[in-house]
C-alpha cells in the first residue's frame, strides 16, 4: 500500500511540475551572471568521479549495490553532458562541449548496462 502511495505521490509531481516549467520558461532572463562557476562544474566531475570509482569498487566485489550507483553516475554524467551543451558559446566552445558529451554519453551509457544488469555484479 506505501509503494502505491509513494507512486502516486510522484506521478502527481510530474503533473504539478508542468506549470512550474511554464513558468520558468516565461520568467527566466535567457543569461545571467553567476557566482562559484567553476566550483559548480568542478563539483559535477568529482561527483562523477567518485560514482565511477564507488561503482568499480562494488563491482569488483560483487556487490549488487553496484547498481544504484551506476545508475546515479549515468544521471550526473547525462547532467553534465547537458549543462556542458546548454551553457556553451557558439563556436569552438560548442563543439568541446559536444566532444565532452560524446564521452559522457558513453560513461552513461555503460553505466546504464552495469544499473539494469541482472543479478549480482562485478567479476565471476
Amino acid at each position: 500500500m506505501r509503494r502505491k502511495w509513494t507512486l502516486i505521490l510522484l506521478g502527481s509531481a510530474a503533473l504539478l511540475l508542468v506549470p512550474w516549467m511554464v513558468v520558468l520558461a516565461l520568467t527566466l532572463p535567457t543569461s545571467t551572471e553567476v557566482r562559484n562557476w567553476s566550483l559548480a562544474w568542478i563539483g559535477l566531475d568529482v561527483l562523477m568521479a567518485l560514482g565511477c570509482a564507488t561503482t568499480a569498487l562494488l563491482g569488483l566485489r560483487s556487490d549488487p549495490r553496484a547498481r544504484l550507483t551506476a545508475s546515479a553516475t549515468a544521471a550526473v554524467a547525462i547532467l553534465d553532458a547537458w549543462f556542458d551543451i546548454t551553457t556553451a558559446q557558439a563556436g569552438g566552445d560548442f563543439v568541446q562541449a559536444l566532444a565532452c558529451a560524446v564521452g559522457e554519453a558513453a560513461l552513461a551509457c555503460a553505466c546504464g548496462v552495469v544499473a539494469l544488469s541482472k543479478g549480482r555484479v562485478g567479476v565471476r
